[in-house]
């Protein structure tokens, strides 16, 4: 079996204020080549179909139409919610448009019930795991204390029971939106640390041939059978380096797994540049970013006049400005978005704790804090699916 593995479209999502429905919708027609001209058998969509609960209107109609021109091929796909998604929104009609090959995969009571699909050889299982918030489907799958590892782990239980009643020779294949140990992050994936740990290890899919992930938007293989689709679009200036393209997976009759990556369509690179302003306006080697979309990170000990202005006369398309000024060796660095880089709202918490009564908070305050966060987020998700 051919599968076409696929996550994060975000559909409705800009790019620092520039509008990528256009960028999307190309997608979307590249995706329906690549199922045609490669024979595909079925696609994943492995969650963040859209990027927020409650998409704007465009958004909707384009997933619909990429619906539509994918029933129209006949080739089965399997979708399930991510984080950024209203999994009640998203599975809205799915009893309905399961009939039309779609299935839609939003309901965590439904993990262990998979869409079974047949080859030449026999049949293969696809279970959809769509994004388990701890603090929201703990009740569902029994679990005492919230947590990503303990909630999947319930719920590749159930998966792993069904498959144990299947017929020998019925290969798997897992749908999961998830943190993985061992993934490489970006600055555009939404936060989903539960109790200080965002991530949940590889073994968790133990006893399945294929695991199709999203959640991370950077394609990347875990293991032979555990890979990252990543998104089709960037959607941060972490992933200049991405190389964005799906999973072409070729599943055989022993459940043994091919794969190879199929490049989408970037309307424009991405390009990070840094230096002082004139350094940059003068720089020959950087004539291959002049069509980039650009990040600037200017060092200038004194900010110059009017940079943004003077870096669009040579970088057209520059959407961000940084200013990072050179300190001489032993001068303080006074850049607040420096001292907070790659901390996380826990380690915040306890700094300003320490820096109030000049002790850090002991570990029942940690748990304090932790809890908080954990509630704060979870309220946050009840709110955002209840609109």
């Amino acid at each position: 079996m051919r599968i076409l593995h696929t996550s994060d479209w975000h559909l409705g999502r800009a790019f620092h204020r520039v509008n990528m429905l256009g960028a999307q919708a190309g997608f979307v027609e590249h995706l329906v080549h690549t199922v045609r001209e490669h024979r595909v058998d079925a696609v994943v969509v492995s969650g963040d179909v859209y990027d927020r609960a409650v998409p704007p209107l465009a958004a909707v109609e384009l997933f619909d139409d990429a619906l539509h021109r994918l029933a129209d091929l006949g080739v089965p796909t399997v979708m399930i919610s991510g984080n950024h998604d209203s999994a009640r929104r998203l599975g809205v009609g799915a009893g309905l448009i399961d009939r039309a090959g779609i299935h839609l995969r939003t309901d965590p009571a439904g993990c262990g019930t998979p869409v079974m699909l047949a080859d030449a050889h026999a049949d293969v299982a696809f279970y959809g795991l769509p994004y388990l918030e701890p603090a929201l489907v703990k009740a569902e799958f029994g679990v005492e204390r919230a947590g990503h590892e303990t909630v999947l782990a319930a719920a590749m239980d159930r998966v792993r029971s069904d498959l144990a009643d299947r017929p020998r020779g019925t290969r798997s294949v897992v749908l999961a939106h998830a943190f993985v140990t061992g993934g490489e992050q970006s600055d555009s994936e939404r936060d989903i640390t539960v109790g200080g740990v965002a991530a949940v290890p590889s073994g968790v899919f133990d006893g399945v041939d294929y695991v199709a992930l999203g959640h991370l938007h950077g394609c990347q293989t875990l293991t032979g059978r555990v890979r990252y689709s990543g998104s089709p679009l960037p959607y941060s200036f972490s992933e200049y380096r991405h190389r964005k393209s799906m999973w072409l997976v070729d599943l055989d009759a022993e459940g043994a797994v091919a794969a190879e990556r199929v490049d989408c369509p970037v309307p424009r690179a991405l390009a990070r540049l840094r230096g002082t302003l004139e350094e940059l306006l003068a720089d020959p080697e950087l004539t291959g970013h002049e069509d980039a979309w650009v990040e600037a990170t200017l060092t200038d000990p004194v900010r110059p006049d009017d940079p943004m202005a003077r870096l669009a006369e040579r970088f057209p398309h520059t959407l961000s400005l940084v200013f990072d000024p050179e300190r001489a060796p032993g001068e303080p660095d006074a850049s607040y978005a420096r001292r907070l880089a790659d901390r996380s709202d826990q380690q915040i918490a306890e700094d300003f704790v320490a820096h109030v009564r000049g002790a850090g908070p002991d570990p029942n305050e940690q748990g304090v804090l932790r809890d908080a966060f954990d509630a704060v987020r979870a309220d946050d998700t009840l709110r955002e699916v209840a609109r």
